[in-house]
């Protein structure tokens, strides 16, 4: 499931503009690094299009990760403001909602109601990387009752809201209503 529906089917559609009208549209070229390892971050990406490879310095720059379009990055030095543990850099082209974390973190002081679905969305994502990865690390129950988990957390969100939320965000940055 792409990671950005978490975030999308919590906000509201004025949330969402905000987002869409604060940030911009960036082209990333192949080979870009958008995040260095152990260096402060000041953006928060969204995954449009592409994709962007995360790796280590502990594994010897080894490939941890692999993102794709709806994925969201830079989102655990936002909530915890250190440094990123990992790199991030483009494999292909890739698109990019930017939002400065300036801009953001002035959003969340001012606007209680923003705050709160914004930090529960990021809670909804960050939980469902970690089960994610204590299933490949194969801590986790059994695949029938993953599968049924997993079910849950789709059902309980607003995953079809937040479907079709992204597919607008996405033809608005194509079409270059976004700068």
């Amino acid at each position: 499931m792409k990671k950005v529906l978490f975030i999308l089917g919590e906000l509201s559609d004025d949330d969402i503009d905000w987002l869409v009208g604060t940030g911009s549209r960036e082209e990333i070229p192949a080979g870009t690094v958008l995040i260095h390892e152990g260096q402060a971050v000041n953006t928060l990406y969204v995954l449009l299009d592409g994709t962007l490879v995360v790796s280590t310095a502990a594994l010897g720059g080894k490939e941890i990760a692999k993102l794709s379009s709806g994925d969201v990055v830079g989102e655990m030095s936002f909530i915890d403001d250190r440094p990123p543990s990992a790199t991030v850099q483009a494999l292909d082209e890739a698109l990019v909602l930017s939002i400065p974390r300036a801009e953001l973190a002035q959003k969340l002081y001012q606007d209680v109601g923003f705050g709160s679905r914004f930090y529960r969305a990021l809670a909804i994502l960050l939980s469902n990387r970690l089960r994610g990865t204590v299933q490949q690390l194969g801590y986790s129950r059994d695949k029938s009752q993953e599968d049924e988990a997993a079910a849950e957390v789709k059902a309980s969100s607003n995953v079809a809201i937040a479907e079709v939320r992204f597919d607008w965000l996405l033809r608005r940055l194509r079409s270059g209503e976004i700068s």
